[in-house]
């Protein structure tokens, strides 16, 4: 069974105890650690691994022995209550094992938690949970996460009661930093907030954000949207000095971008993201400088480029994306 979007995130908060196994993949590890970190605390709750409820077990070792697993799922517990054996960084080459073991799978077995790199389409292990009725296959995307899991999120910090320009801040942070800087980021807003009963403002939301490399590429892809070509390549260069790699700059680019265009098309429902509060008039400004069809373009040739540096291209990527960048900076409205 294949889970994507809110039903995805549903399950990662509650997920369904009779299940046999969750495999969770995608190329962000941050990503997928988090969210198998929720999984199976939301399984076996925080006494788990101290009740010898949660069994690990790498990839290498199952392949030298595949009767690991079935050991592990069928062994009886001293403690009461759900078991869990997580294998984590699995590939194709154990599809077989995963897939005998949910055929032997009965109610009281443990239940399998599996995290994997990047699949395609053609994973034959991806294939294995996506057709079985009782397991799940959730894919991760370097997609930014949606209104209902940034605000599950603050939920799960206590933190309910925000303003409307402290929520549109946390949402565009969300946008922007990297997962595991995000839940950071939370954690800390939280703690200051603790005891206090006004609303989270954008201001304290603000004050409290990450200073990091991140605002220096959003530096560099400001001066892109605002068609400041001739800062481009110095950006560039620092940035690569300091070690950035170009599919950083071009997933910024890229979220940047596509809140440009959610701007632009926002019909005044308040569903869209709206940015930072201190950046939203140059966000707003940008979003009218550009337009929907020269959005859509940038979008498009950020993709391809994307696609390119991810390739087995041999050509320089800090160059092909300085190059992608001044093209975007320099168009013509």
């Amino acid at each position: 069974m294949i889970l994507k979007g809110a039903d995805a995130a549903r399950c990662f908060a509650k997920p369904d105890p009779a299940k046999a196994g969750l495999l969770v993949f995608g190329a962000d590890g941050m990503r997928v650690a988090l969210r198998r970190q929720e999984v199976v605390a939301a399984l076996i709750g925080p006494e788990g691994p101290a009740e010898m409820r949660l069994t690990r077990m790498a990839a290498g070792d199952l392949r030298k022995e595949p009767s690991l697993l079935s050991d592990a799922m069928r062994a009886i517990g001293f403690f009461p209550g759900q078991r869990v054996v997580l294998v984590e960084d699995a590939s194709d080459t154990l599809s077989e094992t995963f897939a005998a073991m949910l055929a032997e799978w009965r109610p009281g077995d443990a239940q399998m938690v599996v995290t994997a790199g990047g699949l395609t389409g053609k994973s034959t292990l991806k294939g294995i949970f996506d057709r079985h009725p009782m397991a799940v296959s959730i894919g991760l995307y370097d997609d930014p996460p949606s209104r209902e899991e940034v605000e599950a999120a603050l939920r799960q910090n206590g933190l309910s009661k925000l303003d409307r320009e402290a929520q549109d801040a946390v949402m565009s942070l969300a946008r922007t930093l990297e997962p595991g800087d995000f839940r950071q980021l939370l954690e800390k807003v939280a703690l200051y907030k603790l005891g206090d009963p006004d609303p989270l403002t954008a201001s304290e939301v603000d004050a409290l954000a990450p200073a990091t490399i991140e605002a220096e590429v959003g530096d560099l892809v400001q001066v892109v949207a605002e068609r400041r070509a001739a800062e481009v390549g110095a950006l560039v260069r620092r940035l690569e000095g300091q070690g950035v790699q170009p599919v950083a700059l071009c997933i910024g680019a890229l979220r940047h971008f596509r809140t440009l265009y959610a701007m632009s098309t926002d019909s005044g429902s308040g569903a869209r993201p709206r940015g930072n509060f201190r950046q939203q008039e140059s966000l707003q400004r940008q979003s009218s400088l550009w337009g929907q069809k020269a959005l859509e373009s940038a979008m498009g040739d950020l993709v391809e480029t994307d696609l390119s540096l991810r390739s087995t291209s041999r050509a320089p990527g800090m160059a092909m994306m300085e190059r992608t960048l001044l093209r975007l900076a320099m168009t013509k409205g």
